[in-house]
Order: C-alpha cells, then structure tokens, then sequence
C-alpha cells in the first residue's frame, strides 16, 4: 500500500512541476522584437490621466521621447513580477529619451496603489484612468504595456508580464530611430 501512495505522490509532483512550468512560460511568451514597421504604426490617442500626486499627465507632453504605457494592477501577481524591472529600465534610460508612466487599473482605492508604488520605489508617475473610462474594459490581460515612439505612434503593445531585456531592446531600437 505505502508503495502506491509513493508512487502516486511522485505522479502528482511531476504534474504539478509541468503545470508550474507551463504556467511560467506563460508570462514570458513576449519577445523582442516585432515592431511594427514605422509605416504601419497608427497614432496613439491623446492620453490625458490623473497622476497619482495630482496633475494631469498627458502623453502630448512627451513628443519626442519613447514612452512605456504600463497597465496594470496591485492584486497582478505578474505585474509585481514586472515592476522591478520597469523601475531600473526609467532610472538608466530616462536620461536617453524614455518615459514610463503606470496606469493603475486598481478599483479598490488609491492607498493600495501608493503602498505598491512605495514597496517597489516607483520613480515614474503612476496615473489613473478617468471615471467611466472603458479602459479597463479593452485591456486583454493585465499587464499590458503599449510602446509609443518619438512620433505618438504606437510601436508595439505586449500582453503579459515582459522581461526588462525585451522592454530594453525594443526601447533602444525606438531610441535609435531618426
């Protein structure tokens, strides 16, 4: 009896270790890369978002930079998975042309998304979506990121949590072009 409990114990740890895997791949399936061509890229609306310490942040305001549109959540496991990386990515490139800016699509209150913005030491502005904006309605999955180019138009949009490599090369070849 106890060599079958064994042996069934050591399938349900295989399964589970295939389902983990599996599961993890998930979140990396965002590859660099696969820009659209400069022709091809469509306009990004005008943004205009309330910043987390007041203000309007709009994204006119940042014509001739790169900027990393993150959408995402305090609840996202993968976007707490995300975050450091976005935050090392805005220090080092910022000088270079690169705004991020984080758009919360928390419902639960903003002392969630302050806490969040402390605990990872959030340099860039954290916004928020208007009232009654259907943003959050469009998004496929959480996070979602929208690359913009120097021009307002929008480069790439990734689903999922993205490795800070990826982010980084796309982000440098944008920073690249004329």
């Amino acid at each position: 009896m106890k060599e079958r409990e064994r042996t069934w114990a050591v399938c349900f740890f295989v399964v589970a270790a295939g389902a983990a895997f599996l599961l993890s791949q998930r979140h990396q399936q965002a590859k660099a890369g696969g820009i659209a061509p400069v022709e091809m890229r469509q306009a990004a609306p005008d943004m205009v978002m309330e910043q987390m310490g007041g203000g309007d942040w709009r994204l006119r305001d940042h014509r001739g930079q790169v900027v990393l549109i993150n959408l995402w959540a305090t609840w996202c496991g993968p976007c707490r998975e995300e975050t450091p990386g976005l935050v090392r990515l805005y220090r080092e490139m910022e000088p270079q042309g690169l705004e991020v800016v984080g758009l919360s699509l928390d419902v639960s209150g903003r002392d969630k998304v302050r806490a969040f913005a402390q605990e990872f030491d959030v340099p860039y502005p954290i916004t928020f979506p208007e009232p009654m904006s259907q943003l959050a309605d469009t998004v496929q999955g959480v996070p979602t990121t929208i690359l913009v180019d120097r021009q307002g138009r929008v480069a790439k949009t990734y689903v999922g949590a993205v490795r800070e490599g990826v982010f980084r090369e796309d982000v440098e070849t944008l920073l690249g072009e004329s």
